[in-house]
């Protein structure tokens, strides 16, 4: 049977956390996907094995969403179907700028976080500000809106304006579901 393998670099500071406590988050990881990971603790490097193309992905999901600053717990919910992991640079949106950088990536958490919280609890996702990135996980569909209210905030939209529309896309998917549930 063919082997693939896959090669990706995280941060060495969350190297410990891909690992866990004697390695049994790496061990949830493969058991999981049904992979082998190697990491490299000096460099951040991770290696995935797996016999399957899909697997080194889920795999690799997984753990990107740790890289990028989440919890296992959360990154671990990349495995079912309808969840999906979004990565924004902010630097897309801020240029070379370190002033416009800071500037912006604080409008997304808001004053001692309430604005990252806020969209977290309107579209149902998990967001980490990491670095240079900004990351989102949830189910598709919310992400996509969590997504669209942070890069609306990071091209300079007023968080009124981006929690009116969160709120509308809530509605339009309450809506949705009630009529869908009525045709049953």
């Amino acid at each position: 049977m063919e082997e693939f393998s896959y090669t990706l670099k995280i941060p060495t500071d969350r190297v410990g956390v891909l690992i866990g406590k004697s390695g049994d988050i790496k061990k949830q990881i493969e058991q999981a996907t049904k992979t082998a990971i190697a990491v490299d603790s000096k460099e951040g490097e991770v290696v995935i094995t797996a016999d399957n193309g899909l697997r080194i992905y889920e795999a690799r999901e997984v753990i990107r969403a740790i890289a990028r600053g989440f919890n296992p717990e959360i990154a671990l919910l990349l495995l079912k179907t309808d969840y999906a992991l979004e990565v924004i640079n902010i630097i897309d949106f801020s240029g070379k700028n370190k002033n416009a950088f800071t500037r912006i990536k604080g409008r997304v958490i808001g004053s001692e976080g309430k604005s990252r919280r806020e969209i977290e609890r309107l579209t149902e996702c998990s967001i980490s500000v990491y670095g240079k990135t900004i990351s989102i996980v949830g189910e598709i569909e919310n992400v996509l809106n969590a997504r669209k209210a942070v890069e609306t905030l990071l091209e300079g939209a007023t968080h009124a304006r981006v929690y009116r529309f969160l709120e509308k896309k809530r509605r339009e998917k309450k809506v949705a579901h009630f009529i869908g549930k009525e045709h049953l």
